[in-house]
């Protein structure tokens, strides 16, 4: 994706309300600054990047709050999958 557009964005979002646009991506821009990755490839500033993420439809209303509780629940696994050691 080259270029973000707010329409892009909107179609994701399910309506052509850009307030509820701005609500999404403030409320995904708080989880970056308290430390959750991105889920894009990409080194754009933190507003360019939430509104890829918000494009691809990879952040909408309906999974906004799970984001860092599914980050957590990955963390928890990644240790115990790596325990075995040598594989068969």
């Amino acid at each position: 994706m080259a270029r973000i557009t707010v329409e892009d964005c909107l179609e994701k979002v399910g309506d052509d309300n850009r307030f509820s646009l701005i609500h999404l991506a403030v409320e995904r821009v708080r989880q970056h600054r308290k430390g959750e990755p991105f889920l894009v490839a990409g080194k754009n500033k933190e507003i360019v990047m939430t509104l890829r993420e918000i494009a691809a439809g990879k952040v909408t209303f309906g999974n906004i709050h799970d984001l860092p509780k599914q980050r957590k629940a990955e963390k928890a696994v990644e240790p115990a999958a790596d325990e075995g050691g040598v594989e068969e």
